[in-house]
């Protein structure tokens, strides 16, 4: 009997000590928040110069040279270690912590729009990131594990997939989640992000006058028009969130020649590769098609390359713990699905989340514009915007201290991140 009651006390005091440390870890995440949230309200009126400054000279992909030295110079003067021109000339990686534990990666954004500037709000991203930066910078000082800590500067997310050369270069190898946030007109906290290619097609004929022996030519913009309407033909019957979108670049040079070559360029765009890999085919037929009807010849690419971005996954325990903090800030996440299920797009921060688990939520502004317009631009550079990026930069890194906090969640993220890279 002595031994029984020996057994139960023992296990009372075991469980006792699991309730205490629950406790304890909750009452650590809570104090680490606040200790959080609090660095970043204080440093708001920094952060807002700090978006003022890129949204005033918008830089165009690859030439984000000055919002590169803003944001290296800033993350300096805030105690992080910065490696300038990443890799990449406009890239840039800011670290601090000790290497040994988790691994948290922040991103930013910054280049601008060609004609519109910061249409796409990357003034707020960078303000996000860095903001997130300086909250979990905050919480992890004193903490008794290991934790490393990077903001991320990737350039060219509108063209030319600046985060998929860094990961050509394995700057995400050690990395154990990304996130960053991502301004919009609802907020969405799982938007679905598109896979997208670009296509190259060219026709070559032959030239002659319009008017006269015009049997001797070969007309290469008969081809490009024939495929342009091939394609918005093709559209009746493509699969729901297949989207084909081009332009013809190239039309000739004079109405009294028949044009001997003629460019086009389209975006096909799929929930995921290997929905868009069936794209492919698909436009390819009408591209070759056109061809033969008008006896040219055509020359077309899929270019794979950085410039093709992945499908964006959501990781599930990342996602969760985002909106309930986000939540807690007083964010409602949209639930409209006539609103949430219309939303597309496409982003490298896609081919990140193929590389490590990460979320990108998208976050309410003030505004009814559309993105990549200008009325979004302005709206991005206004002092109402603040607040909103202020509230995303902390609920990232409320959302890193949870993890941080709870290390048994990396194996969640980790499984589910498998799971969702094979059901992809």
């Amino acid at each position: 009997i002595s031994t029984k009651a020996t057994c139960v006390s023992t296990y009372q005091r075991f469980v006792c000590f699991l309730r205490s440390l629950a406790v304890t870890v909750r009452m650590s995440a809570d104090d680490l928040k606040t200790k959080s949230t609090s660095a970043i309200q204080a440093s708001a009126s920094d952060l807002w110069d700090l978006s003022q400054e890129i949204w005033k000279n918008p830089e165009l992909s690859f030439q984000e040279h000055s919002a590169h030295n803003v944001l290296a110079d800033f993350l300096e003067k805030q105690g992080f270690l910065v490696d300038r021109h990443y890799k990449l000339d406009t890239a840039f990686r800011a670290v601090c912590g000790q290497e040994g534990g988790l691994h948290v990666c922040v991103i930013c954004e910054y280049d601008a729009l060609p004609g519109i500037g910061h249409g796409c709000g990357h003034n707020l991203i960078a303000e996000v990131g860095v903001a997130a930066g300086i909250g979990i910078k905050a919480a992890i000082q004193g903490w008794k594990q290991p934790v490393k800590l990077t903001v991320m500067g990737t350039p060219a997310e509108e063209s030319g997939g600046g985060k998929n050369v860094l990961i050509e270069h394995g700057c995400f190898q050690d990395v154990d989640f990304a996130m960053m946030a991502h301004p919009f007109t609802y907020n969405v906290s799982r938007w679905r992000c598109l896979a997208i290619i670009t296509l190259e097609v060219t026709y070559k004929g032959g030239a002659s006058h319009p008017a006269y022996q015009t049997y001797e030519g070969t007309n290469a913009l008969d081809a490009a028009v024939l495929c342009y309407s091939n394609i918005s033909v093709l559209r009746q019957q493509m699969r729901p969130h297949h989207q084909v979108h081009g332009i013809i670049e190239d039309g000739g040079a004079h109405p009294d020649v028949i044009p001997s070559e003629t460019k086009l360029l389209f975006y096909l765009r799929a929930p995921s590769e290997s929905e868009l890999k069936k794209l492919e085919k698909r436009v390819a037929g009408c591209v070759e098609s056109a061809a033969v009807a008008t006896g040219c010849k055509v020359d077309y690419k899929f270019k794979r390359d950085a410039s093709q971005y992945s499908n964006l996954i959501h990781n599930n325990t990342l996602a969760g713990l985002y909106e309930r903090n986000v939540g807690t800030l007083g964010v409602e996440n949209c639930d409209d699905k006539s609103i949430t299920s219309s939303i597309s797009g496409s982003t490298d921060m896609g081919n990140v989340t193929h590389v490590v688990p990460g979320i990108h939520p998208m976050f309410a502004l003030p505004t009814d514009a559309c993105v990549h317009s200008r009325p979004f631009t302005e709206a991005a550079g206004t002092r109402e915007a603040q607040p909103y990026a202020l509230t995303q930069g902390k609920a990232l890194a409320m959302t890193a201290i949870d993890v941080i906090c709870q290390s048994q969640l990396m194996d969640t993220i980790r499984e589910e991140f498998k799971q969702d890279l094979e059901k992809d």
